[in-house]
């Protein structure tokens, strides 16, 4: 969602393979690896356009490079189920989709994270964007309906709009008819123009689609087509080896996992939101979200995101650099005592920073990050970037010193490390690069789901880019704060999917993760 900087290319996309499996009603998603494009960089990211599409770190795109299709050798074996998908840096998972009679073909990501499908309209003059992709013809479909209300999707760098269209959809070996989906017809951020992609296929829930679409993944539940309302992912990992990963809908590929899966109820439809616990640093609690924090399970973000307090502890504990912080060292050396002392009085660690005067506080929590409350607008408040940024670091520093007083340390020691925890705030909306040698002394990353540790080691979580002769390491972990009672909120993307085999339940409304095999 927000545009991704860094000096090597970050994300390296999978290709994938959409077969049948044995059983009627399940369309298997086969993923398959091809080189790095060297020349590749990400250009930006999806954004949300309101407080509910919170994602962050969404849809790396990257320069130009052609979509490979599936081999003659894999078509033959997939009994006609086939959907060609690339995978770049372990990063973006998207693949092949078809559009009208006769069949129209488009490049997608299928993505847990939004619900609407979108592509390039014949009709978009005005946008280079469209001239690089795949557009849809509606005048060339025998099974085209005209709809023509009007919709528009706003990012974080740039938006697109159009209207509404309807014909048969093809994904895999099964043909959704009467679908839904946007004709874009203005693309005008220079993000969609080096995308790898044409469009966006959404796996979330109705109530985030735009225009109140149904998704293409309820009509494929509604007209019969899969044996059960369950879709599945597994990514492969190891990008020296050819198969990439795989989408099955309508069932699980038991090849795939080890062990039982641990399900977690949906807790809000939307995106597939599951409550979280207690995050874990090489084993000790960050205390953060030992009282629970929101999660989702979005397979459009490319790596694991999290509160900018929990991320920062991570970055210093894996050497991360990131961006220092004058407001942060401002909030210590100036605010840092009365803050403790607040603490150390048992005071509500959510009103420490409204009471030394750095928060607006609405009577629940303060008002961090630029985000503002409802409250907030209907008073006609209002804060200025400084005031919001200083509010931001008073509340990342009331985490991390209540975190250091339930250890026991010393006021002293709490400051100092407090001090030195503003060096290592990552960017916003960034990555962070680490050194390659040190791998070894990272430490593993727990998330605590259904009273389980799924933890991630540090070949897990740190994406290695090679450039020439050269290999960069960026942190798989970014930063994004979103303020009660929608947050804490984690999104874990395609670094934690990548790790654990995750089950989409939407009969039972679960999902469930299993470690990946």
């Amino acid at each position: 969602m927000g545009a991704g900087r860094v000096a090597a290319p970050l994300l390296v996309l999978a290709a994938v393979l959409l077969q049948g499996l044995l059983a009627e009603g399940v369309v298997r998603i086969t993923l398959k690896r091809r080189p790095v494009d060297e020349s590749g960089r990400v250009a930006g990211h999806l954004a949300g356009d309101d407080t509910q599409r919170l994602l962050a770190r969404r849809h790396g795109f990257l320069s130009n490079e052609a979509a490979a299709r599936a081999s003659s050798k894999a078509a033959a074996v997939a009994e006609g189920d086939i959907v060609a998908l690339k995978n770049y840096l372990n990063a973006q998972y998207y693949g092949e989709i078809a559009i009208g009679t006769p069949p129209q073909m488009f490049t997608v990501i299928f993505d847990t994270g939004s619900s609407n499908l979108w592509v390039p309209s014949s009709k978009c003059h005005l946008s280079i964007a469209c001239y690089f992709h795949s557009r849809y013809k509606a005048g060339q479909s025998s099974t085209y309906k005209k709809n023509g209300k009007s919709a528009s999707i706003h990012y974080g760098t740039g938006a697109i709009s159009g209207y509404f269209s309807q014909d048969s959809v093809k994904v895999g070996g099964v043909v959704v008819k009467n679908q839904d989906f946007i004709e874009a017809t203005r693309e005008p951020s220079i993000t969609f123009m080096v995308a790898k992609f044409d469009g966006i296929l959404g796996l979330g829930f109705k109530e985030i689609s735009v225009g109140n679409a149904v998704p293409i993944w309820y009509n494929m539940v509604r007209q019969g087509l899969v044996v059960d309302p369950v879709f599945s992912f597994w990514f492969n990992r190891h990008a020296d080896e050819g198969q990439g990963g795989e989408i099955v809908f309508g069932g699980i590929d038991p090849n795939h996992y080890k062990g039982n899966h641990t399900f977690v109820p949906v807790t809000r439809k939307g995106y597939w939101q599951f409550d979280m616990g207690d995050v874990l640093i090489g084993g000790k609690s960050t205390g953060f979200c030992a009282a629970g924090c929101a999660a989702i399970a979005d397979s459009g973000t490319s790596l694991l995101t999290g509160p900018t307090a929990i991320i920062t502890q991570i970055n210093e504990k894996i050497g991360a650099t990131g961006v220092v912080s004058q407001e942060c060292k401002t909030v210590v050396s100036q605010y840092g005592q009365q803050i403790l002392d607040q603490l150390l009085a048992e005071s509500k660690p959510a009103q420490v920073c409204s009471s030394v005067g750095l928060c607006t506080f609405d009577g629940i929590h303060g008002v961090s990050a630029g985000i503002r409350s409802v409250v907030d607008d209907e008073n006609g408040k209002s804060s200025s970037p400084f005031s919001s940024a200083m509010c931001n670091a008073c509340e990342t520093a009331v985490v991390w010193m209540h975190t250091q007083l339930a250890q026991n340390q010393t006021q002293d020691l709490i400051l100092q490390y407090i001090n030195q925890l503003c060096d290592r705030l990552p960017s916003p909306m960034g990555e962070s690069s680490v050194d390659c040698s040190s791998l070894a002394s990272m430490p593993d990353i727990a998330f605590t789901i259904g009273g389980k540790k799924f933890v991630l080691k540090p070949e897990q979580y740190i994406l290695k880019v090679s450039e020439g002769d050269a290999t960069q390491c960026i942190s798989g972990f970014t930063a994004m704060d979103i303020p009660p009672p929608r947050g804490p909120l984690w999104i874990l993307g395609d670094v934690f999917m990548g790790a654990y085999h995750t089950v989409f339940d939407y009969g039972k409304l679960k999902v469930g993760f299993a470690e990946a095999a």
